[in-house]
């Protein structure tokens, strides 16, 4: 049932391709309101001069941020570009703001500072803050801490390659493992670049920062310093959606019954995690907030397939994810039919 008074909750920067799929979903949640909605760019047009497949489904207009009151959300989604969002929640912060925030950059996804100037090229200008922000993969570290209301919303590759090797990481004591994937143009943002020009794009393949993508430290963080992931990123010719294998040789003593059980015992109380019979297809995953997951087993080579939509279990769907967590909802609130009573 929802609740008696929607909880308010806004949502800054939210002109890019997840802050549409974020306004998406929101309006569909029967138990928190969209209030606000900023962009500096697109101040006092339209949510629907963004996002042209939302125009009939919210009146909202874009605000500028500094209009903005923070007092009138009780969470506030994030969906600003990497660098951006640490400038944003101290400013937060430090005006007082005590409502959750859901952060889907990677501002504040690693413990070590140390990691920003090698994968962003800064130095974090608020390291005292990351320690207070959760990791922000369910299936992987929720329940969360009573009271927890910093959350860093996971990278749309490491979403998918973490939870292929998740099971894996709980149960072996060494884990090398080599990954490739495939992703979709609106991966890249909404910013036109050459490498998502129609022409260069369709009908090709490309690898990119081939053993040195940034969401590899997210990766490494959750499965441990007994796990060592080489991982090569391809982009694919459409629009959203990433598919892809982990291959790894298992030990002797390991069965096909083990790893079943293994996946089967990580995601029993999963419902964004489906297991496949076999290697899952991307499209059954694109469109929706699942990560599908399979696997075979040859003569110990095991090849684990990963498919799920960059922007919705990769960004946009975990955050309501992340979102319901911290104010106490169901989890699949927003994101999965929820089945009326019937009639007396």
């Amino acid at each position: 049932m929802p609740a008696s008074d929607p909880i308010p909750v806004a949502l800054l920067h939210g002109a890019g391709y997840a802050g549409g799929e974020v306004i998406r979903l929101l309006a569909g949640h029967l138990d928190v309101t969209l209030t606000a909605v900023t962009s500096r760019s697109l101040a006092g047009q339209p949510v629907w001069a963004a996002h042209p497949h939302l125009r009939g489904l919210t009146d909202l207009a874009f605000i500028a941020p500094d209009d903005f009151d923070p007092a009138s959300a009780r969470a506030i989604l994030l969906a600003a570009e990497h660098g951006q969002a640490i400038t944003v929640v101290t400013d937060l912060l430090n005006r007082g703001y005590d409502g959750a925030i859901i952060d889907l950059s990677a501002d504040f996804r690693f413990r070590d500072p140390g990691l920003y100037p090698t994968w962003f090229g800064l130095e974090h200008p608020a390291p005292d803050l990351l320690d207070a922000f959760q990791y922000g993969l369910p299936e992987v570290f929720a329940p969360y801490a009573p009271g927890q209301r910093l959350i860093a919303n996971p990278g749309c590759f490491a979403t998918g390659i973490t939870l292929a090797l998740w099971p894996l990481a709980r149960h072996l004591e060494a884990l090398d493992v080599s990954v490739t994937a495939l992703t979709g143009a609106s991966g890249s943002g909404t910013r036109p670049k050459a490498t998502t020009h129609f022409p260069t794009r369709d009908g090709n393949v490309r690898a990119y920062k081939i053993l040195a993508h940034q969401h590899l430290p997210e990766i490494q963080q959750t499965l441990g310093t007994h796990a060592r992931v080489h991982f090569v990123p391809v982009s694919g010719p459409w629009t959203r959606g990433i598919w892809g294998t982990a291959q790894l040789t298992l030990p002797p003593a390991v069965s096909e019954d083990d790893v079943a059980r293994w996946y089967e015992d990580a995601y029993a109380d999963a419902p964004f995690v489906r297991l496949w019979p076999s290697l899952p297809e991307l499209r059954y995953a694109a469109g929706t907030p699942f990560c599908d997951l399979g696997w075979t087993l040859n003569d110990r080579h095991l090849v684990v397939g990963f498919a799920l939509d960059n922007l919705l279990k990769g960004a946009a769907s975990q955050a309501i994810q992340n979102l319901n967590r911290v104010l106490g909802l169901p989890e699949p609130s927003g994101l999965l039919p929820t089945p009326s009573p019937l009639p007396a």
